[in-house]
């Protein structure tokens, strides 16, 4: 599927210059009418009008502002006109409309602009009142030649009118038949200190208000998923963010390429009543495949109790508060996760079917269930330590991480990025007292890229520039390498950004500084192949950033699937002392729907992670099907804290499979030079569906000297159906998993 929707109008630009997406919809509704707008005034130089913005309203006339009367907050208090004095009574924020209207919310306590009692005569009394997306609160806004704006309501068609054209302080407002006098042009203006225009983040982010209401909220919701459910290796990227404020009756279901993220500097500050959740529908109830989407920094209550989470790799939770109990399954079918941090759920988790799953410095009531390998690092509440019956690896402390950075609005309209402070030896959660330790960069310093727009050029001079960089949704198809040189460049993606190397070369490099934070990106191979993918220092960095490190935060890579990929390497870190936190690199064991995109010679890549820099940290690791070592760690005193593999699928046969005189390669490989390495709960499957007689030697590889287990804790391997073996799983030591005994652990 490839299309695109743009109901929300990120930005209207007059005078000619209409920069909003048309399409359909609520976008392309509201682009018409301002366009006619500018047709019918002649005036290219009307000001900018953007949706989420506050405005102050002045009737020219008089040289005053709209207000409820006397700063009244109530419903039912009448608007009037009173002398400018950049109070909140006289801002109000401008929300769009799927029908193409507008709501006026005022921000003295947050009520729309409303024609009392719905009246539709002339001279009714406009006041304000508890948004609630009737008629009587929806207004077009028409251009007139003189610059201001007349403002139509949608129940009446009447306009917004100064009685009487009066001057005078508290002369009311009201509404009349529409006859272009002064009283009923206006002349909207930024509030003063509010700094709020909204970025154009571009047609792929949505961005919601509490002011809007829930059905045009849930229509775009709908409309979103509706074209991402299924869209397992589509172009279609989407962010919806949801300001601070609460959201009653909202059901967001979220499909591929999805992300969802509240506003607020605190999980709290956005509020969702309703629903946010993946289920498993689509595929027959197997989430299994359920990858690519993330949810942060939202409260939520779920209807019913229970919020569901059915999702396998690269679908992070993070930020969150169930105010509930929350399912990692669709009703026990199966999953393949996963990943959840800096989240708090009052009541059970329950993961259900999960085979293996990643909990970081999260909180819970009750843990239910395990498979075959949970790892918790840092929490509150964590089960008891007791791999293997039941499977549960259990670390009390997160010795050293940063949360992922994250987009912000504040109640002027100012967006920012918020990137928390690095923190040791943790435990539970960073906002028990609000946004926690960190440091807020405003949008002004990021280059905000847009895949239609913007080339490796542009990017690259913009971080040259010392600019941040802001990944909008979409794919970037690049001839060029992103190089990302300066100390403590932070590049977001919403949507799952998605880079593509177009020409063979690199999709990005890191040079070897303190302190770059690389978050929300999916890295995929283009069909010409690149050595590597993604580069974090290069070859032979030797600095130090105990202090300073850079890290990773839900970096993906893939080769194939979505194209015939190729890549030799997917990630490399050569940098010392990298965090890394939420990894997925998949070479594709499938892909689009009869088309060919994988295959043994279809997507070639030999390492998924190679490993050089000393002192690297990763929490949750999944590295899948690559053709010769899954993780290949040659730096000293690395730790992974979770680990999950899958050997290539499609070898076919054993003579194109060896690793010397080895069957096939280990899926993680320390060095046989590395003195220092450690790991705890890592599982390696199998499943040689092209040959089953395919065998793997050893899921592990350590030196000799690390074989008195103090290398690696809590291994298991899984023949998955019993279809292909691997024999051992350390160095020649442990059982088989096989079709006659499919699971095997070793505890040390």
């Amino acid at each position: 599927m490839k299309t695109t929707i743009s109901k929300f109008l990120a930005f209207f630009a007059l005078g000619g210059m209409l920069a909003a997406c048309g399409g359909q919809g609520e976008g392309g509704q509201s682009s018409k009418l301002l366009a006619q707008s500018v047709a019918n005034s002649g005036d290219a130089a009307l000001a900018a009008i953007t949706p989420g913005t506050v405005y102050t309203l002045v009737n020219p006339n008089s040289g005053k502002a709209l207000q409820p009367a006397n700063g009244a907050s109530n419903d039912g208090a009448i608007t009037e006109i009173s002398t400018a004095n950049g109070s909140a009574a006289q801002q109000w924020q401008i929300i769009s409309n799927a029908n193409g209207t507008y709501t006026l919310l005022n921000q003295n306590g947050g009520k729309a602009l409303d024609v009392l009692g719905a009246a539709t005569p002339d001279s009714s009394p406009v006041g304000i009142y508890t948004s609630n997306g009737t008629g009587a609160q929806q207004w077009q806004i028409n251009a007139n030649a003189s610059g201001t704006y007349t403002l139509i309501n949608q129940n009446s068609g009447k306009a917004l009118h100064v009685s009487n054209a009066g001057t005078a302080n508290g002369t009311p407002v009201q509404i009349f038949t529409s006859n272009g006098s002064a009283g009923q042009q206006w002349q909207l203006t930024p509030a003063t200190g509010g700094g709020g225009t909204a970025p154009d983040f571009g047609p792929n982010v949505k961005i919601f208000d509490p002011g809007m209401s829930a059905a045009t909220i849930q229509a775009q919701v709908d409309q979103v998923y509706s074209q991402q459910r299924t869209n397992q290796f589509g172009t279609n990227r989407y962010a919806l963010l949801f300001k601070p404020g609460n959201y009653p009756s909202t059901y967001v279901n979220v499909g591929f390429y999805t992300h969802v993220a509240g506003l607020g500097p605190r999980p709290d500050d956005t509020h969702i009543n309703g629903t946010i959740q993946v289920d498993a529908s689509w595929f027959n109830g197997n989430a299994t495949q359920n990858f690519w989407r993330s949810v942060e920094n939202i409260s939520l209550t779920p209807s019913g109790g229970t919020s569901m989470w059915a999702v396998s790799q690269a679908a992070p939770m993070r930020r969150m508060h169930v105010k509930g109990n929350l399912a990692l399954a669709d009703n026990g079918g199966w999953s393949s996760g996963g990943f959840m941090s800096d989240t708090l759920v009052d009541g059970e988790v329950n993961s259900q079917s999960q085979q293996q799953w990643l909990a970081r410095n999260s909180q819970w009531n009750h843990w239910a269930s395990a498979v075959w390998n949970m790892v918790f690092v840092g929490n509150v509440n964590s089960p008891v330590a007791s791999f293997p019956n039941p499977p549960n690896t259990t670390i009390a402390q997160t010795p050293k991480v940063r949360e992922k950075p994250f987009l912000t609005v504040d109640a002027a309209g100012n967006y920012s990025v918020f990137v928390p402070a690095l923190r040791s030896n943790s435990q539970g959660i960073t906002w028990t007292n609000g946004a926690g330790p960190g440091v807020s960069l405003p949008i002004s310093q990021f280059h905000i890229a847009k895949a239609n727009v913007d080339t490796a050029a542009t990017i690259n001079a913009a971080l040259a520039q010392g600019k941040h960089l802001l990944l909008t949704p979409g794919v970037y198809n690049l001839t060029d390498t992103v190089r990302v040189n300066n100390a403590n460049t932070v590049v977001l993606g919403l949507g799952l950004a998605t880079i593509i190397p177009t020409t063979g070369k690199a999709a990005m490099t890191v040079a070897d500084v303190d302190g770059v934070s690389i978050a929300g990106v999916l890295f995929d191979a283009g069909v010409s192949n690149s050595p590597v993918l993604l580069d974090v220092g290069p070859v032979g960095s030797n600095t130090r950033h105990i202090a300073n490190p850079t890290v990773l935060f839900d970096v993906f890579a893939r080769v194939g699937g979505a194209s015939q990929g190729k890549a030799t390497i997917s990630v490399r870190i050569n940098s010392h002392d990298v965090i890394g936190d939420n990894l997925w690199i998949w070479r594709a064991d499938h892909g689009i729907e009869g088309a060919v995109t994988h295959g043994w010679t279809i997507n070639p890549a030999d390492y998924g992670l190679i490993v050089n820099g000393s002192d690297v940290l990763i929490y949750g690791l999944a590295v899948e099907h690559y053709q010769k070592y899954q993780t290949l760690w040659n730096g000293e005193r690395g730790k992974v804290y979770f680990y999950q593999s899958e050997a290539p699928y499609d070898v076919p046969t054993q003579a194109q499979w060896m690793d010397g005189n080895k069957n096939g390669y280990a899926s993680y490989k320390v060095a046989d030079h590395v003195t220092s390495h450690e790991a705890w709960g890592v599982g390696v499957y199998c499943y040689f569906n092209v040959n089953p007689n395919i065998k793997l030697h050893n899921a592990f590889e350590i030196p000799a000297s690390g074989l008195n287990g103090g290398m690696l804790h809590n291994m298991t391997t899984v023949s998955l159906g019993g279809v292909g073996e691997i024999t051992h799983i350390l160095n020649g030591f442990g059982p088989t998993a096989n079709a006659a005994s499919m699971n095997a652990v070793l505890v040390q």
